[in-house]
């Protein structure tokens, strides 16, 4: 009999084990799978604001989403747009005669994905921008509150300057 009852034993522990390793593997799957698609949008957004895209650019954030923090924070999708137009308009503003606006250029780096729960993710990462014709150049880190919405991961805050 004792025989039998460490035999059921062991069988309900090696199903159990089986359970939680198909899960956790599940859960890996999906976190591997979000990383790409939050990778994919802050790639985006580098895009649609290096190429002066104010339409992609917006797109990225979620509905109520915002640039910055406080009171100076820009919020809701048509501002974002304006911000990134008005800045394409300043640059054009700043040259003489047939030249075009300065192309700029951010680099990112050592990023970090931090998942707050199955819908909140924070992106964290250090950032440099430059004119390609030399002249200003900026650098800082950045902490950005990602939002799942329907599925598609989305800027909720993107915050340039982190206090802490």
């Amino acid at each position: 009999m004792t025989h039998l009852r460490l035999l059921v034993f062991s069988t309900i522990v090696l199903v159990a084990l089986c359970v939680f390793t198909s899960c956790a593997a599940r859960n890996d799957t999906v976190r591997a799978q979000d990383r790409i698609a939050i990778e994919q949008l802050m790639w985006d957004y580098i895009r649609a604001l290096d190429s002066g895209n104010a339409e992609a650019y917006a797109a990225l954030f979620a509905p109520d989403g915002q640039f910055g923090r406080g009171d100076s924070a820009v919020k809701g999708r048509e501002a974002l747009k304006k911000m990134i137009s008005d800045a394409g308009q300043k640059l054009d503003a700043g040259n003489t005669g047939d030249e075009s606006a300065p192309r700029m250029y951010h680099v990112v780096t050592n990023t970090h994905i931090e998942f707050v729960d199955e819908e909140h993710a924070r992106y964290h990462a250090y950032w440099l921008g430059a004119l390609a014709a030399g002249g200003t150049t900026s650098a800082g880190r950045e902490v950005n509150e990602l939002v799942r919405i329907n599925g598609q991961w989305l800027i909720s805050v993107r915050d340039v300057a982190p206090g802490d």
